[in-house]
């Protein structure tokens, strides 16, 4: 069994160097993986400047993220989520979304990445080895945070449209879990990509069904089933989170409540940026 990083390094697990091999390729999970936190809670934040969602939706978010950080993701939040997400939208433009998805990666994401994680990315195509983001939000935003890092592509969750508008409903599933796996393997047919010798990274055991796909998984901020799947099978552990690492020492319980505290501030205060905007 190769052991994990230990929490307090904060280093990087980095693949060791090859020549370039077109046919393998680098697939990345988003939240908590690529960046810190909830993707969908920025969206929130965006949809809420211009006017998409109400004080109580904001709150359901703030509440969400807050959960997100300490327990991970759970299947049927994920769900729910993107699915409120996507009745939002209903009835707005697509070119409308894609311009709101650039200003949320350039307003909120781009401060989220984990230097670590893109410095992988980076390495991936340094080797001349195509990196893909694979995640359950929204295409349009998927795109655009793989678009300003220089990725090659993004797989994400289809809204369905109809004449250039959103109808609320999606087109196939959720990309998350299984249907994540699906979409890897699709896409490393269509590609050419020799799944054995290919790269993934997640931090959620959901995501098992990518990361047993290919022939170098990586966990990266994993939660407690990964981490245990993980040092079981001798993948490489890598976990920059800092509070992650106070909890697990024995974090007070006031500090605890001071964390969901400011979670709720966070909601409340945004809300209040909506309401003087209107």
């Amino acid at each position: 069994m190769r052991p994990a990083l230990s929490a307090a390094a904060e280093q990087t697990v980095v693949p060791a160097a090859a020549p370039p091999r077109p046919t393998a390729a680098a697939f990345f999970d988003l939240d908590n993986t690529l960046i810190r936190g909830a993707s969908l809670f920025h969206l929130a934040r965006g949809l809420a400047a211009h006017r998409f969602l109400s004080s109580r939706d904001i709150a359901r978010f703030a509440c969400g993220q807050l959960t997100f950080r300490l327990r991970g993701e759970s299947t049927g939040q994920v769900a729910s989520t993107r699915e409120r997400a996507l009745a939002f939208a209903a009835g707005h433009t697509v070119s409308e979304m894609r311009e709101l998805c650039r200003h949320i990666y350039d307003d909120y994401l781009a401060e989220k990445i984990w230097p670590g994680t893109r410095a992988l990315a980076d390495l991936h195509r340094r080797r001349g080895e195509p990196v893909w983001l694979v995640t359950a939000a929204p295409t349009e935003l998927a795109e655009v945070i793989a678009g300003r890092l220089g990725l090659d592509g993004a797989l994400g969750t289809r809204a369905e449209e109809v004449d250039g508008l959103y109808t609320g409903r999606l087109v196939g599933d959720i990309l998350h879990g299984p249907a994540k796996g699906t979409a890897v393997q699709k896409l490393a047919e269509d590609e050419g990509y020799e799944l054995t010798a290919c790269h993934a990274y997640s931090d959620s055991a959901n995501d098992l069904p990518m990361l047993t796909l290919v022939g170098h998984p990586h966990a990266v901020n994993p939660d407690h089933r990964l981490r245990a799947r993980a040092e079981h099978e001798g993948w490489p552990i890598t976990d920059y989170r800092t509070g992650v690492r106070l909890l697990r020492a024995g974090l007070p319980g006031a500090a605890l409540t001071g964390a969901a505290t400011g979670a709720i501030a966070a909601g409340a205060a945004i809300a209040k940026r909506a309401r003087t905007k209107s």
